[in-house]
This record gives C-alpha cells, structure tokens and sequence, in this order.
C-alpha cells in the first residue's frame, strides 16, 4: 500500500468527506492539519499549495477531494 498524507484544516468540510472516504475504505494515512501546525503549513506552502485538502498518495499529489483520483491513486 502507498503512503498517504492529507493536509486538512479545522473547517474544511471536504477534508472531512476525504478522511471519511479513507476510513470506509480501510486505507491509513497520516494527518497533517494545517490549521495546528505551522510546520505542516509550511511544508503545503513549498508544495505550492495554499488550500486544503491536498491529499498526497506515493508520488501522485491530488488537490482537493476527488473521489475519482483517489481511486485510481489507491487502486481501488
């Protein structure tokens, strides 16, 4: 199974569905709330990236909840 990263933030009703879609779907992955954690703030930002979800499956970096991408990333 690839790693998976979800940068999320307290209020951001997609990053729920995303974690939701993650635990229905029996695929672990590690958190990183921007909204918490400056250092994960930081790290999104030199990604290139200023909004949230942003969901990083292996090497494959999927902006916004796309249920689609995600399949396909994950194998599913």
């Amino acid at each position: 199974m690839k790693d998976v990263t979800i940068y999320t933030s307290d209020t951001c009703h997609f990053c729920h569905l995303a974690k939701e879609f993650m635990d229905r779907n029996n695929v672990k992955y590690t958190e990183k709330n921007v909204s918490q954690d400056k250092d994960a703030m930081m790290e999104l930002r030199t990604k290139g990236f200023t909004g949230v979800p942003v969901i990083v499956v292996g090497e494959e970096t999927i902006f916004g909840f796309d249920q689609e991408k995600l399949e396909k990333a994950l194998g599913l």
